[in-house]
């Protein structure tokens, strides 16, 4: 039923008019997962890890600078919580192992921490925020087999958006979020950044 004080044809105050949404999404980004949503993605994950891997020993969880760490420790905690075990947490810089490194200005170096008992004959959970062509995640197995021999590698992401180069898949997925090449996936964390928070921005023609 309108209500009492609507005109026929016309929107309510509430209503915005599709182009005017439009345009502001394209401006702001349109977010698709709160910090809510995250939340209840980590916590999936770090169920499925544990059915997949039986428990939570001999597993290393190495975050991929820099939000895939916060993501590795909150997974982490997440683990902890339901079996009483804290796994070890780590991270892996791929600087140095990425193929566009001749093609780009100089980065600065990023943090490797690797647990003291190391990663030889762990099953190693890498976690990274976004898996898009995969060359991230080759960098990471290249610099991962510089520190150790791993018995099993698996990756978790909070979003996999597709487009992939390389033929990897991921493990464990919080969101699978189809996009087009025109849009970019921004993830913001607490703690790193403002807020929790995954959005799409650009796109529109």
């Amino acid at each position: 039923m309108p209500a009492p004080n609507a005109m026929p044809g016309k929107a309510g105050p509430e209503e915005a008019r599709p182009e005017e949404a439009t345009l502001d999404e394209t401006v702001r980004g349109r977010t698709v997962l709160d910090a809510r949503d995250i939340a209840r993605a980590l916590t999936r994950i770090s169920h499925e890890i544990l059915e997949r891997n039986k428990g939570a020993h001999d597993l290393v969880l190495l975050g991929i600078p820099k939000r895939g760490v916060p993501l590795a420790q909150r997974i982490a905690e997440r683990v902890a919580a339901v079996e009483g075990y804290d796994v070890p947490v780590g991270s892996l810089d791929i600087t140095m192992y990425r193929d566009d490194l001749r093609l780009k200005p100089a980065r600065a170096l990023l943090p490797t921490e690797i647990p003291a008992d190391g990663v030889d004959g762990k099953v190693v959970v890498l976690v990274d925020d976004v898996l898009f062509s995969g060359r991230t995640v080759r960098a990471a197995l290249d610099a991962l087999g510089d520190v150790g021999r791993p018995r099993a590698v698996q990756l978790a992401v909070l979003v996999d958006r597709g487009h992939r180069q390389l033929p990897i898949r991921a493990d464990f997925v919080g969101k699978n979020l189809p996009t087009s090449l025109a849009e970019r996936v921004r993830v913001t964390l607490d703690g790193v950044d403002e807020t929790d928070a995954v959005t799409i921005e650009g796109g529109a023609a």
